[in-house]
């Protein structure tokens, strides 16, 4: 029986080589709007954060997400991502 590649992707944080399950996607959408991709498939420009406290809070920090992205992230997005990993 074949075996199925695992997609991997790199954390803008870590530059860690991960599983995409072991991630999660932040996306501007066209229109501009900033999204938590749960889905992993949403239509934008996707970056990925390790599933990490201290990596989220260094994102926030360093404003990384904002210089991927593009635009400007709202702290509502990083409030999100650390809900979800509690």
């Amino acid at each position: 029986m074949k075996t199925r590649k695992i997609p991997m992707r790199s954390c803008v944080i870590t530059r860690e080589k991960l599983e995409k399950k072991d991630l999660f996607r932040v996306v501007r959408t066209p229109e501009g709007n900033v999204i938590v991709d749960d889905t992993l498939k949403a239509n934008g420009r996707g970056a990925y954060l390790k599933k990490d406290i201290e990596v989220i809070n260094k994102a926030k920090q360093n404003k990384m997400l904002e210089k991927h992205l593009e635009v400007e992230v709202p702290n509502e997005i990083y409030d999100e991502l650390i809900s979800k990993i509690s």
